[in-house]
């Protein structure tokens, strides 16, 4: 069985923000496999089907980014996941807008949703689908509240169509990703 994690923060006051890229993701190939997230498992809503020939739990922890990790490494525990079937999607301010990368393994590169999974499933050793968001290009003195209001801002207008784009490239990934393993994700959409 696979378990699909999408990152983000609950509620409608980020549903449309940078950092809700991975739960963007995640939503949408959900709708494309008619997988409905409407059961609540722990602290994340989720729903089950079959894609590529295998069960997959698809999943949207309902805490802040933050603390991701509680939500993620129950439902490892709770379903019985080997790490090399745990896929998190999650947004990148070091990747450009629009672009995407696959990868097992790694830092948290200073995200803080990996980070607190990291933690708390003790090991780097599950697949990451990192999806670009840019960093912000306006002068600050303040660099850190200038990451913040970017990545808990929505999408610009002319940001859009990019985003529409990389949201279905993403689940084209996925699907490469779990039907015909890392290597060919890696070589088809890195």
């Amino acid at each position: 069985m696979k378990l699909i994690v999408g990152l983000g923060n609950p509620g409608r006051a980020y549903a449309s923000n940078r950092h809700n890229i991975g739960i963007i993701c995640l939503n949408h190939f959900a709708r494309g496999h008619g997988i409905s997230l409407d059961r609540k498992m722990g602290q994340s809503r989720t729903g089950t089907g079959d894609i590529a020939g295998e069960k997959a739990v698809l999943a949207r922890p309902q805490t802040y980014m933050n603390t991701s990790g509680g939500p993620v490494s129950y439902l490892v525990r709770r379903l019985d996941i080997t790490l090399d079937n745990l896929v998190v999607i999650h947004d990148d301010l070091d990747l450009p807008l629009g672009r995407i990368r696959i990868r097992k393994g790694g830092s948290s590169g200073g995200h803080k949703g990996i980070n607190s999974i990291i933690e708390h499933l003790g090991s780097r050793d599950f697949y990451r689908v990192r999806v670009g968001i840019g960093r912000p290009e306006e002068p600050s003195s303040d660099r850190e509240a200038r990451v913040i209001s970017h990545v808990l801002g929505d999408f610009a207008p002319d940001e859009k169509e990019t985003v529409a784009r990389v949201i279905s490239r993403v689940s084209e990934a996925l699907d490469c990703l779990l039907s015909e393993g890392l290597a060919a994700a890696m070589n088809r959409f890195n």
